[in-house]
């Protein structure tokens, strides 16, 4: 079976009605037979079926034992935070997304959570910091917003050793691209907010699980907690996983033909897309990514200032300005300004977030238009240049 026809076929006929569309379940409660006699719900926080519907068909795509839906990417990654206990370690990439940066900087270094930021480009990089307190492995592969890619499989060689669990943020690939369990990860997170979903609609996160244990306290914690997905979302979340493998294609073939262009202006300093040949880690992605790249590119300017890069952010038609990514209609944004302000300047810049950092998501429009956009933005910032010269 192809991957296109294995995804939309892994979205269940309703077996109550025969409807083709997952039904939203709209209730707080179920009705029971018996006090605990029930059919599988009793109250909405601790199970749903639109939810359970979603996270089957998350889990399936990513060949995992289960998934769990969170009313937002953030609250993924902090349910699976939660697996620590005081004096534990987490070795994380240190290109993380800011909001991830802020969650385990202001929240659980101050539970007695230890936190090393390391360049995972290198996988030997961890023999560092690794030991026995090291509990999570956390990358992001690519990483936001400077295409960074790691290793999957051997940073997971490295971590078995000593027990950690390696979780892969899997949001900028999808299950499209890169299936991080077959190379070695413990634990996948999803922004469902970008790919998954794709319309730019709503916000979710998905946490999918390898094996049955951790399901267990994963569950346990979603429960527990509370910070679940709610029904309607995760029926716009089912609507567009329909086409994801469509979308992530189109989005891939406009992003490289928009990298390649970026490389031939001279106003332009670095392009990171790990399709670029000339990117450090482009032949692992190739291998792990499925010859797939993603349809994020950033790219930074020679005048490397925050107003050169406002000019240029504020001067695009159909790249707009706004936080978020993976839509079909296409986005930028300005990292230091926007993403990634959370994050202290000094630490940004030794991850490779300039000051003219500009993050592009190519939606589906015809590439020549996009093109033409960010032509047009460029030629206005190099006559302001001259001017002011």
């Amino acid at each position: 079976m192809s991957r296109i026809t294995d995804i939309i076929h892994s979205v269940p006929v309703d077996e109550l009605t025969g409807s083709i569309s997952v039904p939203v379940y709209q209730t707080s409660t179920f009705v029971q037979q018996a006090p605990g006699v029930h059919k599988g719900y009793d109250y909405a926080r601790s199970n749903n079926p639109t939810r359970k519907a979603l996270e089957n068909i998350v889990a399936k795509l990513e060949g995992g034992d289960d998934a769990f839906a969170f009313a937002t990417g953030l609250a993924a990654i902090d349910a699976v935070a939660k697996l620590l206990s005081t004096g534990d370690e987490i070795i994380a990439v240190d290109d993380i997304y800011g909001g991830a940066y802020r969650l385990f900087t202001h929240i659980y270094e101050k539970l007695g959570i230890k936190i090393h930021y390391v360049d995972t480009t290198d996988a030997e990089n961890i023999l560092e910091f690794i030991n026995e307190k090291t509990k999570l492995i956390w990358i992001e592969s690519p990483t936001n917003p400077t295409l960074k890619v790691s290793d999957i499989q051997k940073i997971s060689e490295i971590a078995k050793p000593f027990g950690s669990l390696l979780v892969v943020d899997n949001t900028f690939a999808s299950p499209v691209a890169q299936l991080p369990f077959e190379l070695g990860a413990d634990i996948i997170i999803h922004s469902a907010t970008k790919y998954l979903a794709g319309h730019s609609d709503l916000v979710a996160g998905l946490v999918v699980t390898k094996t049955k244990e951790l399901s267990e306290k994963i569950k346990f914690i979603q429960n527990a907690t509370g910070g679940i997905l709610g029904p309607w979302d995760c029926f716009l979340a089912i609507r567009g996983i329909e086409t994801l493998e469509l979308r992530v294609r189109q989005q891939s073939e406009n992003a490289i033909k928009i990298a390649k262009y970026l490389t031939t202006r001279q106003e332009v300093d670095k392009v990171y897309y790990p399709g670029l040949t000339t990117h450090k880690n482009h032949e692992v992605a190739r291998k792990q990514q499925n010859g797939l790249f993603g349809g994020v590119v950033s790219f930074s300017l020679k005048d490397d200032t925050v107003e050169a890069a406002n000019q240029f952010v504020t001067s695009t038609k159909y790249f707009k300005l706004a936080e978020s990514l993976g839509g079909v209609k296409s986005l930028l944004c300005h990292p230091a300004q926007m993403t990634h302000a959370s994050i202290p300047r000094e630490k940004r810049l030794q991850s490779g977030v300039q000051d003219s950092l500009i993050r592009l998501s190519c939606g589906i429009e015809d590439v020549e238009d996009l093109i033409a956009d960010l032509d047009a933005a460029l030629n206005k910032k190099e006559k302001l240049i001259f001017k002011e010269c």
